[in-house]
C-alpha cells in the first residue's frame, strides 16, 4: 500500500482519541478554556453522563469573529505568545480540543466580547458551519451534543451514566480547588452536584471551607496548613493528620501552577512523607499548590496534560516531603477529631455505624457497639494470635523516669477497671492530655481534662514513643545496647538465617548484635536498651522476614523507619498488664512531649478525646 496523506477530519479524530477519552475529558478541556479566558463564574451542565449534552457557560472575555473561526481550526491557540513550549503559563495551549471535539460530536460555540455583538459557529462531525449572530451576555457558551456519534467504536466503551457523571464531578472538583477565586456550579442529570462560591485571594479560611465542601467536614477539623518557600518555589495548602486516611488516593489533590496533576513522582513523594505514619495501603488527605517559574518544568509531556516533568525533581521531592513532615511535627500529639465523633456515635441508639463522610472512613473505624476490636487489621490479629502481648516486667515509668521494675504481683487477666486515685492533681488536669483516672481492659487509660476526657491506647502510644526515641538515636549514632546474660537462640529457616546474618553489621547500628548459631539459628548477644524487655525472638523473626523482601544490595539505613518501627512494636508496653497511676501519668506526659504521638506506627490514633459538652448531650443535659 502506498503512502497517502490523511484527511483533516481523520487527523482530528485521531487527535480526539488521544485527548477525549470520555465525557469528563471534554468537560476538562472546556472548563480550562473558560479559566484561561479570565472567567469569574463557570457553570457546567451534563445529561446522560455527558454523552447527549455537555454545556459550559462562562463570563470570560469572549472572542471576535476572527478568533471564533480560528478556534475550531487545528493547532490554533491564543495561549502561546510565541512558538516556545518552555514557559507555559496557561492550562490549554495545544489548540487541539475544540476541533477534536467537533470531529466526533455536534459542537456549538456562542461567544461575545464585552463590546460587540454575539456570534455563533457550529461544527458537526468535522463539518464547519458559517458564523451567525447570537444573543447572549458577554462570555462564551459551548454545547457538545451526541458525543462520539461520529466514532461509534469509542461510544461502546463508555461506562454507565452514573460512572460518567461521577468522573465529570471529580474533574470539576479538581479545577474548582485549583482556582478558588472562580465560582463553579455543576448540574448532572438535572441534579446540582456542586455549588462553590468565589473565595477571595489570600483568604485561607475561605479556601479551607471550599476544600471542606469537596473533601468533607472532617478534613476541615484535621487539616494542617503548609506554606513553605525555597528559592523561587512555593508550596502551600493543607494536609490531613496521619490518622485521617482512606484506602485510595482519591482525596489527594495536587496542583502545579494552577494545573491539576496526577503524577507518579508526586504520589511517590507523598507516600514517602507519610511513610513514618501509614501502612502502604492507606492514603492521607491533602490539597497542595506548588508554584514555580514556568521555565523550570515541562507540562508538554502528556496529551491530557496530567503529568509534568520538573527540571530538578529531587528539589521538588525534598521540598514536599520536608514541608509535610514539618507540619505533622508541629502538630505534636494532636490526633484526628474523627475518633471522638465515632466514640460518641457508638454510645447513641441505633445500628452503631458511623456515617461515611464523603466516603472517607467507612472502612477504617469499627463501632464500639460491636464485639470486634476497634482496629482489627491483620497486623494486630497476628500479634494477638502469637500471644506476645502479655509480657510481664516490661519497661515501666515512675514519676516520668523509666525503671525496670516489674508488676508481677498484679492479676494480669482481669478486665476490671483499675482506679488511679480519687483526687487528681489540678496541675495534671490542666495538661493537654489531663490526669490519669483509671485503666480498663489492661490497656486503655481514662484521663480527665479541664473540659472533657481522653481515652488512650497505652500500647499504641508507647509504641510511637519508643519508635521516635529509637529513630532519633540511630540517626545520631547514640543507640545504647544492653548485653544479654544468656544469649537468646532464635531458630530460623536457612534462607532467612543467611539473609539476616548478611545484614548483621548494619543491624549493629540499631543496637542489635547477633551471630550464627549452627545451620538453622542465630544467637542474639545484645539488644537496644529501649527494647530489653521486649519479645526478642519475635523481633528477630520479623526482621528476618523484612530483610528477605529486600534486594541484596539494599542497605537497612535506607529503610530506617521500617526497621525502627518493627523494633518499637516489640519493645512497647504490652496489652494485658496493669499500670499504676504514676506510670499512666508519665505516659501521658511523654505523649505530650513526643512529636507525632497522636498516631501509632500503623496510622491509627493513639487516643480519642470527648468534650464535656458532648458527654452531657448524651444524657440530655
Amino acid at each position: 500500500m502506498s503512502i497517502r496523506q490523511l484527511s483533516p477530519n481523520i487527523i482530528n479524530q485521531i487527535a480526539a482519541g488521544e485527548v477525549i477519552e470520555r465525557p469528563a475529558s471534554v468537560v476538562k478541556e472546556l472548563v480550562e478554556n473558560a479559566i484561561d479566558a479570565g472567567a469569574a463564574h463557570i457553570e457546567i451542565v451534563a445529561a446522560d453522563g455527558g454523552l447527549s449534552l455537555i454545556r459550559v457557560m462562562d463570563d470570560g472575555k469572549g472572542m471576535d469573529e476572527r478568533d471564533l473561526v480560528l478556534s475550531v481550526e487545528r493547532h490554533a491557540t491564543s495561549k502561546l505568545e510565541d512558538d516556545g513550549l518552555f514557559s507555559i503559563e496557561t492550562l490549554g495551549f495545544r489548540g487541539e480540543a475544540l476541533p477534536s471535539i467537533g470531529s466526533i460530536a455536534k459542537l456549538t460555540i456562542q461567544t461575545r466580547e464585552t463590546v460587540g455583538e454575539g456570534l455563533e459557529i457550529t461544527v458537526d462531525g468535522g463539518v464547519k458551519g458559517e458564523v451567525k449572530p447570537a444573543a447572549l451576555n458577554p462570555g462564551t457558551i459551548i454545547e457538545v451534543k451526541d458525543l462520539f456519534y461520529a466514532t461509534p467504536a469509542r461510544l461502546k466503551f463508555q461506562k454507565s451514566e452514573r460512572a460518567e457523571h461521577s468522573a465529570i464531578t471529580e474533574v470539576v472538583r479538581r479545577l474548582a480547588l485549583a482556582h478558588p477565586s472562580i465560582s463553579f456550579r455543576l448540574h448532572c442529570g438535572g441534579v446540582q452536584k456542586l455549588n462553590l462560591p468565589q473565595v477571595a485571594i489570600g483568604d485561607e479560611a475561605g479556601e479551607l471551607q471550599r476544600i471542606g465542601k469537596i473533601m468533607g467536614a472532617e478534613f476541615v477539623k484535621d487539616a494542617l496548613y503548609i506554606d513553605a518557600v525555597r528559592e523561587d518555589v512555593q508550596l502551600r495548602g493543607f494536609v490531613g493528620l496521619p490518622t485521617l486516611h482512606r484506602a485510595n488516593n482519591l482525596r489527594q489533590y495536587f496542583f502545579v501552577n494552577g494545573r491539576p496533576i496526577r503524577d507518579k513522582q508526586i504520589l511517590g513523594a507523598i507516600r514517602a512523607a507519610y511513610s513514618d505514619f501509614l501502612p502502604s495501603n492507606r492514603h492521607p488527605f491533602l490539597s497542595l499548590f506548588l508554584t514555580m517559574p514556568p521555565g523550570q518544568l515541562d507540562v508538554n509531556v502528556h496529551p491530557a496534560k496530567a503529568e509534568v516533568r520538573f527540571e530538578d525533581g529531587g528539589f521538588v521531592r525534598g521540598l514536599l516531603i520536608g514541608a509535610i513532615r514539618q507540619a505533622i511535627d508541629a502538630a505534636g500529639h494532636r490526633a484526628s477529631s474523627r475518633g471522638g465523633a465515632d466514640t460518641l456515635k457508638a454510645f447513641q441508639p441505633g445500628d452503631g455505624q458511623s456515617p461515611d463522610i464523603q466516603g472517607a472512613h467507612s472502612d477504617q473505624f469499627t463501632s464500639f457497639s460491636t464485639n470486634r476490636p476497634l482496629y482489627a487489621d491483620t497486623y494486630e490479629q497476628g500479634q494477638a494470635e502469637t500471644g506476645y502481648f502479655s509480657e510481664e516486667n516490661t519497661e515501666v515509668w515512675a514519676g516520668g523516669e523509666r525503671t525496670s521494675e516489674g508488676l508481677a504481683g498484679l492479676d494480669q487477666r482481669s478486665g476490671a477497671m483499675v482506679d488511679a486515685g480519687t483526687s487528681p492533681d489540678p496541675a495534671l488536669i490542666a495538661k493537654p492530655l489531663g490526669a490519669a483516672r483509671a485503666q480498663f481492659f489492661e490497656n486503655y487509660i481514662l484521663s480527665q481534662t479541664e473540659d472533657g476526657m481522653v481515652l488512650v491506647d497505652a500500647h499504641a502510644a508507647h509504641e510511637r514513643i519508643v519508635y521516635e526515641r529509637l529513630k532519633k538515636r540511630v540517626v545520631e549514632g547514640k543507640v545504647q545496647s544492653q548485653g544479654l546474660l544468656i544469649p537468646q537462640i532464635v531458630v530460623l529457616d536457612d534462607d532467612l538465617r543467611d539473609g539476616l546474618l548478611s545484614k548483621a553489621g548494619e543491624l549493629e547500628a540499631f543496637g542489635l548484635y547477633l551471630d550464627g548459631f549452627g545451620p538453622k539459628a542465630v544467637a542474639v548477644q545484645e539488644v537496644p536498651a529501649l527494647l530489653i524487655n521486649g519479645n526478642i525472638e519475635r523481633l528477630v523473626k520479623d526482621l528476618a522476614d523484612e530483610i528477605a523482601e529486600l534486594d541484596a544490595a539494599t542497605e537497612l539505613k535506607s529503610r530506617l523507619h521500617h526497621v525502627c518501627a518493627t523494633m518499637a512494636c516489640h519493645g512497647s508496653v504490652r496489652s494485658g498488664r496493669r499500670l499504676q497511676a504514676d506510670e499512666m501519668n508519665a505516659l501521658l506526659r511523654d505523649m505530650e512531649q513526643t512529636p507525632r504521638s497522636g498516631q501509632c506506627n500503623h496510622g491509627r490514633p493513639t487516643y480519642v478525646e470527648l468534650k464535656l459538652k458532648d458527654i452531657e448531650r448524651l444524657f440530655g443535659r
